[in-house]
């Protein structure tokens, strides 16, 4: 199924999933709607046990408008890690990575077998491209092995992985999804193109039909939601898109004084050069021309005491021709 969205059909409004991820996607009636994206994506049946504690608590005012989080465990107690991020950040795949890797050891108890390791999927709503060709809207990352020499995967030995890594399929390292909202074309092809064109213009088209999304319809509905949440949730969305335009203004801001001040320094810098290697250049065409003329003094001497043309030249290293000028 392709939609031209040029040729709207009838629509639900939703509120957005950063306020739904804070507010009502953390109620156990509402895990169905997580649940059904989240089938989407990993394409198998995913159940949400509970909603864990996430390292969602910020320092920074900034970065708590920026990012909202949410972390799932599954009903074979994988953990999923959902998050809707605005703005780019220096080294955000570390971060990820960092996410993951203390979401793991936060839930493994001390003294606990390496076995109870769970695995742990992060999946990255963005409001950004991360892309330089573009090409996709939707990018997956995981470990994998492979032989060194022949480049095939490597089925690994029971013993090895233990018995609850799924070999071939999944394993126990983490899983990445980067989805750029703002690259999907609103062309629909699939049940997950239905949830992402839902997240990135925050309606459900009255055509979808994929496992889940009539949940997200019904549950996330703006004209449901009562006069006092409509307010927390319009307020939110007014100080939130304000402070995403004021951080983004001032990265912009940054990246432009950054520019200037780097256009400067080089000026100075090339004018610090030019100054030294023009005074270099002076002193040694000064130094040449000096010496020059204190040779062509010694060549006249030289010459009135009757030396010959040849044995000036080899003294002084005056060729012949300027000889003829003394």
């Amino acid at each position: 199924m392709k939609k031209d969205p040029m040729n709207k059909k009838p629509s639900r409004k939703i509120i957005t999933f950063d306020w739904a991820i804070k507010t009502v996607l953390r109620d156990k009636a509402n895990f169905d709607v997580l649940e059904g994206f989240l089938t989407a994506l990993l394409a198998r049946p995913i159940t949400i046990l509970d909603m864990l504690e996430s390292e969602s608590n910020r320092a920074d005012e900034a970065a708590k408008y920026n990012r909202v989080d949410l972390l799932a465990k599954t009903e074979d107690g994988e953990r999923i890690l959902v998050e809707v991020q605005y703005l780019s950040e220096t080294a955000y795949l570390k971060r990820l990575a960092y996410g993951t890797a203390k979401t793991i050891v936060e839930h493994l108890t001390l003294g606990e077998p390496y076995n109870n390791v769970k695995k742990v999927y992060s999946v990255s709503l963005l409001y950004f491209d991360i892309s330089r060709d573009g090409d996709d809207y939707i990018y997956h990352g995981k470990t994998e092995f492979t032989g060194f020499h022949t480049h095939q995967p490597v089925t690994l030995k029971k013993s090895l992985v233990g018995e609850q890594v799924f070999v071939n399929e999944t394993n126990v390292f983490p899983e990445y999804y980067l989805i750029p909202l703002k690259s999907f074309p609103d062309r629909v092809r699939d049940d997950l193109d239905q949830w992402v064109y839902a997240f990135k213009n925050n309606e459900v088209l009255d055509e979808f039909t994929a496992p889940g999304i009539g949940a997200l319809k019904e549950k996330l509905d703006y004209l449901k939601m009562g006069e006092k949440e409509k307010r927390e949730y319009d307020t939110f969305i007014d100080y939130a898109r304000s402070a995403w335009g004021m951080i983004d203004s001032a990265k912009q801001e940054a990246k432009q004084e950054g520019k200037e001040e780097g256009m400067a320094l080089g000026i100075e810098k090339g004018l610090e050069k030019g100054l030294k290697q023009g005074l270099e250049q002076g002193l040694e065409q000064g130094l040449e021309q000096g010496a020059h003329r204190k040779a062509m003094e010694i060549a006249l001497v030289l010459k009135q005491q009757g030396l010959s043309p040849e044995q000036i030249t080899k003294a002084t290293g005056i060729p012949l021709s300027e000889l003829s000028r003394i």
